[in-house]
């Protein structure tokens, strides 16, 4: 493994600052605290320079609220300052990481992604059922309250075996450190925010643990991971029934995390595996019946929001096109056309 001595210039510097506010700002600059923050910009990069130089800068606190995505998430959102560190720091760790993570790891990662990581997954089933000519199992696992659960010390121990710079040390704990979720304790702190891009960098990080564990360790050659997601197939069942003891025994002694009980599950291929959204079925794919009717519900509720003149047609029009671009990775032809007429009625009714 490489050591990584001398980045600490690398991520405060001004060239990687502007960078990473020019790649902050895309898609925000109709938000009221970004263009704040760009009316006096010059000026605030150099601050926030001035702060990471002289080793003053402390990460501020954060503001809480709540979205469906489609389940209800808590997202906590840093102010402009802190999220331009977020991505000065991922410009110059993430390609650092990248290298050591496995190929069927598939979360925020360039080309990569959930459309990507089902298709690994059917294909991987075919090449195991013999092109579904015989049976095999799909094991499936998620961790429970994932987020929530990352253990600082244990994040911050994992990121030290490869970034031995004392400076860049203290700045990732500042990051890690400020933030605590409920279920940390006096004595175990845990927890990353949904909103930072830096969690992103961190998920995969410590979950990368668990992948170099089943690829190397273990041998298993039919694995794909989405960040606390990952499925393991084979033609033995009882294979993978005992299994699913040594990844948990692995998870609570290693990373302090336990897989959710009611969402680890052995399944038939034939019949179908629920992995990101999608149910892989034999020769073809369907959209999970949840996310099938919440694109239904969002679609009309912006319809709603657009006639009542609180959303602009351009952004419904987005967000409509998002919305068969999923459905357009499986076999959902007539699913697609319903979606389509019924914003078209309700459009105009």
């Amino acid at each position: 493994m490489k050591i990584y001595t001398n980045i600490f210039e690398k991520i405060i510097s001004l060239e990687n600052l502007f960078s990473a506010w020019e790649e902050f700002k895309k898609d925000k600059q109709k938000k009221l605290d970004v263009q704040e923050f760009e009316l006096h910009l010059e000026q605030n990069i150099f601050q926030l320079y001035r702060e990471l130089k002289n080793r003053t800068y402390k990460h501020g606190p954060y503001t809480s609220f709540y979205v469906h995505d489609p389940k209800l998430r808590h997202i906590h959102k840093a102010d402009v300052k802190d999220r331009v560190l977020h991505h000065a720091i991922f410009q110059i760790l993430n390609p650092i990481f990248e290298s050591t993570f496995i190929s069927e790891s598939f979360s925020c990662r360039v080309n990569k992604g959930t459309h990507k990581g089902v298709r690994y997954v059917e294909k991987i089933i075919r090449k195991v059922s013999k092109n579904h000519t015989k049976t095999c199992f799909i094991l499936k696992c998620d961790i429970k309250k994932f987020f929530d659960s990352v253990d600082h010390d244990v994040l911050l121990k994992i990121l030290g075996k490869t970034v031995k710079d004392k400076d860049a040390t203290r700045l990732l704990e500042d990051i890690v450190e400020s933030f605590v979720s409920e279920r940390s304790t006096l004595f175990n702190r845990s927890g990353i925010p949904l909103g930072n891009l830096t969690s992103q960098l961190f998920a995969n990080v410590y979950m990368n643990e668990l992948d170099q564990f089943i690829k190397h360790d273990l041998k298993i050659k039919y694995y794909a991971r989405y960040t606390d997601d990952f499925v393991v197939i084979s033609e033995d069942e009882v294979y993978l029934q005992k299994l699913v003891q040594t990844i948990d025994f692995f998870l609570t002694q290693r990373l302090n995390l336990k897989m959710h009980p009611q969402k680890v599950s052995i399944q038939k291929s034939y019949r179908g595996v629920d992995f990101l959204g999608y149910i892989v079925l034999p020769h073809h794919k369907l959209v999970r019946a949840k996310t099938r009717k919440r694109m239904f519900r969002k679609v009309k509720e912006q319809t709603i929001q657009y006639k009542n003149e609180k959303r602009n047609r351009n952004t419904l029009n987005q967000s409509l096109q998002s919305y068969l671009g999923v459905l357009s990775h499986a076999n959902t032809h007539q699913l697609s056309q319903d979606l389509k007429n019924k914003y078209w009625f309700w459009m105009n009714n």
